[in-house]
């Protein structure tokens, strides 16, 4: 028999907090093999002279980045760079045929004016980024299937859209009666040192940020938009939390019919996900915490109906780093290839 082989993939921007996630994850995977490590400031380096607690399973370095030479050593390519840096070099990527799955901003949106107005990076890749699937598997599977380029979403819309999918699909509300109240920990910014997410600031103290302005409201809105048919605008505040991992969304909603009840809601829930297998519907009266989600590639979903004032609630958990980042990334990357869509992802959270 010939020996089985193991697709090359390479990780660009591998030091900072997504990048470690991905390392992490795809060295237990067992159809790949990281064969490239990239990094812009940390080229000449040990992988773990930056994260030691992996010196027992990862022996690569941190290279330049290099299109042609990564294009030429990987197939699929990981892409987790500050906004407006994978727009330089993905073209170059898929030109050679590479896979690329991008974890920043720059193709999650079909519009790219849209992109330039709330990033402030223009862009001339018009006619790649047209070719870009979104990477919620639960909404586009099929498109990430045929894909060669998915932009993977944020963690705040992953948990909010993952929230209002069957809502908006089943035109069970008001589109424009939507509220988003998430909260995060500072792991969902980069690994660098900001004021806003030193433990001095963070420790005892919860924060408001973005309000009325976060970069992910658009993303948030385009996706909704798609779903509804016609433009939606919601309202979208996220929190900074003294928690490392995990994001929790709640979103409030006006219902067309006050008639319906909790369960219901986790009736339609619970089928609209039925083939999702990294989604899972409360019983009806449980609401998910962030624990139940660390360290797990699973968005947990609680949803509650209030007959007083004719609105629905739903709390949507996951961990920032796993589903709300390289975990949903790795999770595409199977659908891309053919492959299982649990492979190579953690099913159970940490909890403590």
């Amino acid at each position: 028999m010939g020996k089985f082989r193991r697709v090359p993939v390479g990780i660009i921007g591998a030091s900072d907090y997504g990048g470690v996630q991905l390392v992490r994850l795809l060295m237990d995977h067992p159809e790949v093999e990281v064969v490239y490590l990239g990094g812009e400031h940390s080229a000449g380096k040990l992988f773990v002279d930056i994260y030691a607690h992996l010196s027992h399973a990862v022996n690569l370095p941190i290279e330049a980045i290099e299109p042609e030479t990564i294009a030429h050593r990987c197939e699929v390519v990981f892409l987790s760079l500050p906004n407006g840096e994978a727009c330089k070099i993905a073209p170059k990527l898929l030109e050679k045929g590479c896979q690329v799955l991008d974890l920043s901003a720059d193709y999650r949106f079909r519009d790219l004016a849209t992109y330039t107005t709330w990033y402030g990076t223009p862009r001339s890749d018009r006619t790649v980024a047209a070719k870009a699937i979104y990477g919620l598997p639960e909404l586009y599977r099929d498109r990430i299937a045929e894909t060669q380029l998915v932009g993977c979403p944020g963690c705040y819309p992953t948990a909010s859209l993952l929230a209002l999918l069957p809502l908006l699909k089943q035109g069970l509300i008001v589109p424009e009666t939507a509220i988003i109240d998430a909260k995060s920990g500072p792991s969902c910014g980069k690994r660098q040192g900001k004021v806003n997410s030193l433990l001095a600031e963070v420790d005892n103290s919860l924060a408001a940020y973005g309000v009325a302005r976060h970069r992910h409201t658009p993303e948030i809105e385009q996706i909704c938009s798609q779903i509804a048919g016609h433009e939606v605008t919601v309202q979208f505040t996220p929190h900074i939390v003294p928690a490392v991992h995990g994001v929790l969304a709640t979103v409030y909603a006006t219902l067309r019919d006050p008639g319906l009840v909790g369960d219901d809601l986790i009736t339609i829930y619970t089928a609209f996900y039925r083939n999702s297998p990294w989604v899972k519907v409360c019983d009806n009266g449980i609401y998910p915490q962030t624990k139940w989600a660390s360290g797990s590639n699973i968005c947990y979903i609680g949803v509650e109906v209030d007959p007083r004032t004719g609105r629905v609630i739903v709390i949507s958990v996951i961990d920032n780093l796993i589903k709300g980042r390289g975990g949903q990334a790795i999770q595409c990357m199977n659908i891309m290839m053919g492959w299982d869509e649990t492979l190579g992802l953690p099913k159970l959270g940490f909890y403590l």
